[in-house]
């Protein structure tokens, strides 16, 4: 773990839209971006590339889609995938974290703010990508936890 970071990016992986979030965590703030388009899981890479150069992070954290039971889905795959091709390709250091529930939460708290539950026309990825960072951000106190 990296006490130091101080801006970290979240990224929930999905094989047709990759939700993203931006985060401090000497501030312990968090804001969700715009998503990435992605085709069968690979992401545009420059609008990536774009991405890092603007806000310069010191740790990606990649969601890591397990089952309920803690077992790996088909996704967790092609997610730690992606989390290694962020690794090689930006040279920046790259943490899983466990994402469970997140896009679950993610589209009660969308409904929760009014929207009837279009997610087609109002995806929540770069919502569940802040929960994810959330997660991270509040695991910083808990040494056992890393």
């Amino acid at each position: 773990m990296i006490h130091s970071a101080r801006t970290v990016i979240a990224f929930d992986f999905g094989l047709r839209q990759i939700g993203v979030a931006v985060g401090n965590s000497l501030l312990r703030s968090s804001q969700p971006l715009p998503i990435i388009r992605a085709r069968e899981g690979q992401p545009d890479w420059h609008t990536v590339e774009q991405l890092i150069k603007e806000w310069r992070p010191d740790l990606l954290i990649v969601g890591d889609p397990l089952n309920m039971d803690g077992s790996q889905s088909e996704l967790c795959e092609r997610a730690r995938k992606f989390a290694r091709r962020l690794h090689g390709r930006l040279g920046l250091p790259v943490e899983m974290v466990d994402e469970r529930l997140t896009s679950f939460e993610a589209k009660q708290l969308s409904r929760e703010r009014g929207h009837r539950g279009d997610y087609k026309r109002r995806p929540v990825d770069s919502e569940a990508a802040e929960l994810v960072l959330q997660s991270w951000l509040g695991g910083l106190d808990e040494p056992a936890a890393r």
